[in-house]
């Protein structure tokens, strides 16, 4: 049974950086793809970053030269390096393993709550 628990969410002000964790069991990070999303109140949610067995990265719009997904095969655990954190990003993130990239995810976390205040 695929289990995913994220961690590393919290307040920061505008301009800081926190570092979020996918930590998985039941499931290697390497073997397809996985990816963060993210769902702001009274918004849909939205992907933010995915990276494949390759090794291959996207990244939103939104967050591109600000966030960085990474992985430790070691810790088998999923991260999300955000920086230069804004106001906007505020948002529950969430982990997710997805069949492949262009497909929709089939396993989630439950969720880190990340609030950026101005």
């Amino acid at each position: 049974q695929v289990h995913l628990v994220e961690s590393g969410g919290g307040s920061v002000q505008a301009g800081g950086s926190l570092r979020l964790s996918c930590a998985a069991s039941g499931y290697l990070v390497w073997r397809s793809c996985m990816g963060w999303f993210r769902q702001a109140p009274g918004k849909e949610r939205e992907e933010v970053a995915t990276v494949d067995s390759m090794g291959r990265r996207t990244y939103a719009d939104s967050v591109k030269g600000r966030f960085t997904i990474s992985q430790d095969y070691a810790k088998n655990t999923l991260y999300l390096q955000m920086n230069s954190l804004k106001p906007e990003d505020t948002a529950m993130y969430y982990c997710a393993v997805l069949g492949s990239c262009s497909g929709g995810p089939n396993y989630w976390g439950q969720g880190t709550q990340v609030t950026v205040s101005s």
